[in-house]
């Protein structure tokens, strides 16, 4: 991901990005995927079961094949169709184009989230399989494919998986919530949108809009749930409402139902959400949760039979648990260290080189290394030094500490963020902190936000003869901030201020 621009924050920015973006894919997967192609003795059926291995590959051909006929077509429905459509020699052809990458290479993020699809084919094949065999493989094809919009959002900005996973799961704020802040739009939307822009299969559609626009239709089920806990209970509630019940058990709800199950058993089996999702497949397939329960946790078993990685986090790992533990945890506030009398002493000296009268510096460039210079004695352990350009239209990243070479070039505008004009109007300072995140995040460009991961972050503009000239962003390695350490950075921002004032009368 690029980091000298921010995130798209509008529905046609997305999917304009993320439409582009090409999935990587494992050299195994890809190996075992051409040799079922060219294999003369391989069936349609094994090909396709080969092919649907890697998500990625699965996506790809189903796209490829819902280009290739014309629009008034319907979708392929599962990757069978869609290998008919397409004809074996261009699916070949297909694999042939891609560079293949070593597991290792691919975006953790990207590799976790494929694997909670991978868990929801099973879900769905074990729960709704036997129940609708002649749609098994609509099923699970549509089940794989249904959160493919997250995997290229994931595979291009891998830092949102995280953000969304310790701001919905752990701390529970509104998915809604979080989503206007670090996308600008609704999650499901953007998965619509691109799923019906690569024409995946109707389920997959008919899933979105069904949490899109169809909500009620859950919580009313939810409401028979709460009322009446048995299935013999719930039937005649069912029967009475023939509009929710036709809604209700229509065959593409058993891909909305497996991918919620498993989504949520990422964080907890018990918690709220997880208990919504089980519930409602209950009421679904006419079980009791004790029942639905069983036939849920054995297959999260067959799941990670199949598909445990050392590397990655499988639900089933959790029934081994006590049965309110929970995979994500809120981590402990760790307050960095109080500088020691080395760092002190260096602080002291940069300092006083900032103080000197007149100015030794020659150049803004050695002014603003000596600055960083005195942050990190100070204890600041990552920080970003803007340039104001004299109309304040722009800032350019001048000098940078604990931070990777991406930084290089990183321009910031303005116009596109509230906090940003307003330290450019006048000296000030914003320090962000988990009691007010929330509240500035979405104000903040998002690749600023990239570059600094954490809840605990200071932005400082520093100002020259009344105008703004620096803005600084400054942490501690995305810990508590320390109180000494804060302290000391008051006083290098007030040496900073003395040192550009004198360098000013240097320069004329």
């Amino acid at each position: 991901m690029s980091t000298n621009k921010p995130l798209p924050h509008t529905l046609n920015a997305w999917l304009k990005e993320l439409d582009s973006v090409r999935l990587p894919v494992s050299v195994d997967e890809h190996r075992r995927a051409l040799q079922a192609l060219r294999d003369s003795r391989s069936s349609l059926g094994e090909i396709a079961e080969a092919l649907q291995a890697s998500p990625t590959l699965a996506l790809l051909v189903m796209r490829a094949a819902n280009r290739s006929k014309s629009s008034l077509s319907d979708p392929a429905a599962n990757l069978e169709v869609a290998l008919s459509r397409l004809g074996l020699q261009s699916a070949e052809n297909l694999l042939n184009q891609l560079n293949p990458v070593a597991l290792e290479s691919m975006p953790l993020e990207l590799r976790q989230l494929q694997l909670l699809s991978r868990h929801a084919v099973q879900q769905a094949s074990g729960l709704f399989g036997a129940r609708l065999a002649r749609l098994w493989q609509d099923i699970n094809c549509s089940s794989l494919v249904f959160l493919a919009p997250m995997w290229v959002l994931v595979a291009s900005h891998p830092q949102l998986f995280s953000a969304w996973e310790q701001r919905v799961l752990v701390k529970g704020e509104p998915a809604s919530k979080v989503e206007h802040e670090l996308l600008g739009v609704p999650l499901l939307q953007i998965g619509l949108a691109l799923a019906e822009k690569w024409r995946l299969p109707e389920w997959v559609l008919q899933g979105y809009r069904l949490l899109l626009n169809e909500r009620r239709q859950l919580v009313k089920a939810l409401r028979i749930i709460r009322t009446q806990p048995q299935p013999e209970q719930q039937q005649p509630l069912l029967d009475d409402d023939s509009v929710l019940r036709r809604g209700l058990m229509q065959p593409s709800n058993s891909i909305v139902l497996a991918n919620g199950l498993a989504v949520y058993a990422h964080q907890a089996w018990s918690c709220p959400q997880a208990l919504r999702w089980q519930q409602l497949a209950g009421l679904y397939l006419q079980l009791s949760l004790d029942e639905l329960q069983q036939q849920v946790h054995q297959q999260a078993v067959n799941s990670a039979r199949k598909h445990s990685c050392a590397e990655l986090w499988h639900p089933a790992q959790a029934l081994l648990w006590p049965w309110d533990a929970q995979h994500l945890q809120t981590p402990a506030p760790v307050a960095s260290p109080t500088p020691v009398k080395s760092e002190v002493a260096l602080w002291r000296k940069h300092c006083s080189e900032l103080l000197s009268e007149p100015s030794a510096f020659v150049n803004v460039q050695q002014l603003t290394h000596c600055s960083l210079a005195a942050l990190h004695a100070c204890g600041m352990q990552r920080a970003l030094l803007f340039l104001a350009d004299r109309n304040h239209s722009r800032l350019v990243a001048q000098q940078s500490m604990g931070l990777g070479k991406e930084v290089a070039g990183l321009t910031l505008d303005p116009s596109q963020s509230q906090v940003l004009r307003q330290l450019l109007s006048k000296p000030g300072q914003l320090r962000l902190n988990p009691a007010n995140i929330a509240q500035y995040s979405a104000l903040l460009p998002g690749n600023l936000k990239n570059l600094f991961p954490g809840e605990q972050l200071i932005l400082r503009s520093i100002a020259n003869q009344e105008r703004v000239a620096m803005l600084l962003v400054v942490d501690q390695g995305g810990q508590a901030l320390n109180e000494v350490s804060l302290q000391a950075f008051g006083k290098t921002v007030q040496c900073i201020e003395r040192a550009l004032a004198s360098f000013a009368k240097r320069a004329r």
